[in-house]
């Protein structure tokens, strides 16, 4: 498609962005296992993640009210501590642990890929994440968005349509002229049913080395692209 209609590039963050499974891994194994999180720390991740969707989806159906993620993650935390035997900890110790959320590294191509996209676009997150954690994770990454969009502008979780159609209408733009960037081919069909142009980038590491989701482009989005710096060519940026 001609790309000249598009405005600004709106981006999912975990596993698009930066990569949460190995920054967890990395941090778990080189801090928290002396601490006393002496676990099998890819299956730690793993588990804490695969609570992300449910306790979203309690919000999203209306059966709770909404909570940012940080609180969902914390709560989380609590049921994988327990289920993977870990005690001890003290009420800072697991804020700390659940602020690892907001430490996670980007990919390689993440920091150039985006500093290229700027210069012809703006760029913005349109992410589950909320604010305070999508900024600090920014200010250590040096993530170079132009603005900060999370759950607490939309007040709900993708793939719901007010969690694109909110964070558009906040731009002061309509949803042809945003594309929305993420690795995950259910986040840009809920996107494209808003009326976003939608590319996916390839992350084919974002859950291990086994990865069996989102491993290609499963539909005819307008870009398909083996990183950011992929998609910046195709985009024209210099």
């Amino acid at each position: 498609m001609n790309s000249d209609s598009i405005k600004a590039l709106v981006f999912d963050v975990f596993g698009t962005v930066v990569d949460w499974r190995g920054s967890i891994i990395r941090e778990g194994e080189s801090t928290w296992r002396a601490r006393g999180v002496d676990v099998d720390w890819p299956a730690f991740a793993d588990a804490w993640r695969g609570l992300y969707q449910p306790a979203m989806a309690r919000v999203r159906s209306g059966n709770r009210g909404f909570v940012k993620l940080d609180d969902l993650h914390r709560e989380n935390l609590e049921q994988v501590l327990t289920d993977f035997g870990v005690s001890g900890l003290s009420d800072t110790d697991k804020d700390e642990l659940n602020r690892i959320w907001h430490r996670l590294d980007p990919w390689p191509d993440t920091v150039a890929g985006l500093n290229r996209l700027k210069s012809k676009f703006i760029i913005a997150t349109l992410s589950n994440g909320n604010i305070s954690l999508i900024v600090n994770m920014a200010k250590r990454a040096k993530l170079p968005w132009d603005c900060v969009l999370g759950s607490e502008v939309s007040r709900q979780y993708k793939p719901h349509p007010e969690a694109y159609l909110n964070s558009v209408a906040a731009l002061g733009l309509q949803p042809q002229q945003c594309l929305m960037v993420a690795a995950h081919n259910n986040d840009l069909l809920a996107a494209g049913e808003q009326g976003l142009n939608r590319a996916f980038v390839l992350r084919i590491g974002e859950h291990g080395e086994h990865q069996g989701t989102d491993t290609k482009a499963e539909h005819a989005f307008e870009f398909v692209a083996e990183s950011f710096t992929d998609l910046a060519d195709q985009l024209g940026c210099a």
